[in-house]
């Protein structure tokens, strides 16, 4: 039992419940100690039965799961995976809470995603969350406050695009990247590991606080100065020429690391039709996805950057991409906007 990740699942529905224990008691190295139908419950469980992980619905009654996540984050500090509807409302509760401090977002079973996949992502996010560092309470709230916009000079090549990908730990590392970027820069696509409708809540939310403009992308859209695409949930993105600049293709396919969107899909897709226009940049995460890809770019004559172990919440995507030596430079997360722009600005 010691070596076992301790979960508990709290939500207001019973049938949740009990078929988030069942199935994660399949997976080895997992167990379910508790379940809990609202905060006020869960509280005296995470007290007396000490919890590794929690799965955390957000709309529930008594307590609303973002008023236990302020709470929790600032007196109990725990890695919390938010499990919630694809309501609109759901999605943009679930972008809230990853400010605060939850580490992953997923959608409940439902048409789009049955209970077979639900159960394999959730043990997989429950592995990822484990091994993550949790940030002190107050800090992503301080960092937002501290960001300067990056001054770049007019690029006379319109065809630099900048390729972001990002797992466990992603969200509020990518907002840290775009938040920096100045309305003139480069085309951004970027593949964030999260599913359907929470993609367009983030979408939403960045563009809020960004210079450029940012957007779920769609089938076609163009890559252009200025604007970030984020592929959308659910589906593969792909860059694709066109003319003389680019666009992206939105797409099923299989799953890729157990993943749609995948990295590997999107940066593979930008070493064969950007080659050394790009600069690719791989950011936290369990697992591999975007190792080989992130090689593919570099080979292709790509600048590539990592994130380094100290700013990452999940040390695993970057990890693997130096193991096969597919980084030229490792950067903190405070420090890969600006570098990434450098070379944009030696143009």
């Amino acid at each position: 039992m010691s070596n076992e990740i301790k979960v508990l699942v709290v939500d207001d529905s019973a049938v949740v419940r009990k078929v988030f224990k069942e199935q994660l008691s399949r997976h080895k190295g997992i167990t379910v100690i508790g379940t809990a139908p609202d905060p006020y419950i869960a509280r005296e469980k995470i007290v007396r039965l000490k919890p590794d992980v929690i799965t955390l619905d957000i709309e529930m009654p008594r307590m609303d799961g973002i008023t236990f996540l302020k709470k929790l984050m600032k007196y109990y500090p725990l890695p919390v995976i938010i499990v919630s509807s694809l309501s609109t409302k759901g999605s943009r509760l679930a972008m809230e809470a990853l400010a605060i401090g939850a580490l992953e977002v997923m959608a409940k079973p439902n048409d789009a995603y049955s209970v077979g996949d639900v159960n394999v992502q959730l043990a997989e996010k429950i592995r990822a969350v484990h091994a993550a560092k949790l940030p002190r309470y107050g800090q992503r709230q301080n960092s937002t406050n501290q960001t300067k916009i990056i001054s770049m000079a007019p690029s006379k090549n319109v065809n630099r695009i900048i390729a972001i990908g990002a797992s466990t730990g992603g969200a509020e590392a990518i907002k840290n990247i775009l938040t920096q970027m100045p309305e003139n820069a480069p085309g951004i696509v970027v593949v964030q590991h999260m599913p359907a409708q929470f993609t367009t809540s983030f979408a939403g939310r960045l563009n809020e606080l960004c210079q450029m403009r940012v957007k779920e992308a769609e089938n076609g859209d163009p890559v252009t100065s200025g604007n970030v695409l984020i592929a959308p949930g659910n589906f593969h993105m792909l860059l694709k020429r066109r003319g003389p600049g680019y666009c992206v293709v939105v797409k099923t396919g299989p799953l890729v690391h157990f993943q749609r969107p995948a990295v590997d899909i999107l940066f593979r897709s930008v070493a064969r039709h950007a080659g050394a226009n790009a600069v690719g940049i791989i950011l936290t995460g369990m697992g591999k996805d975007g190792a080989e890809g992130l090689l593919e770019m570099k080979k292709a004559g790509a600048v590539t950057i990592a994130q380094d172990e100290k700013s990452s919440v999940v040390y695993g995507m970057p990890k693997e991409a130096r193991l096969i030596g597919a980084v030229d430079y490792v950067e903190s997360i405070h420090s890969i906007a600006g570098k990434a722009c450098s070379f944009f600005n030696e143009l």
